[in-house]
């Protein structure tokens, strides 16, 4: 499975990032390994969200061609993410 990212534009969790783990015609399945594990991803508008373009190589290694995720894997991701993007902050 392709790792692919997104942000979200609107709601209660606007900003907040996640991996996303299933998708349909309408909308996105989003999974953050704590608050929304795989097994209750949180169902969300393709409209209300902003794709993440730019993964880390490391965060994409974690995931990269396996067909389910766990909740651990997305932790690792996100947290990875997050770091690469605290550091293009501070430069």
């Amino acid at each position: 499975m392709d790792v692919r990212m997104a942000k979200s534009k609107a709601g209660h969790d606007k900003d907040q990032v996640y991996v996303i783990i299933k998708e349909d015609r309408e909308y996105v399945y989003l999974a953050d390994g704590t608050y929304r594990p795989v097994e209750n991803p949180k169902r969300k508008n393709k409209k209300h969200i902003q794709m993440i373009h730019q993964i880390p190589k490391v965060a994409r290694d974690v995931l990269e061609g396996k067909a389910v995720f766990s909740d651990v894997e997305i932790k690792r991701v996100l947290k990875l993410y997050q770091m690469r993007e605290h550091s293009r902050q501070e430069d």
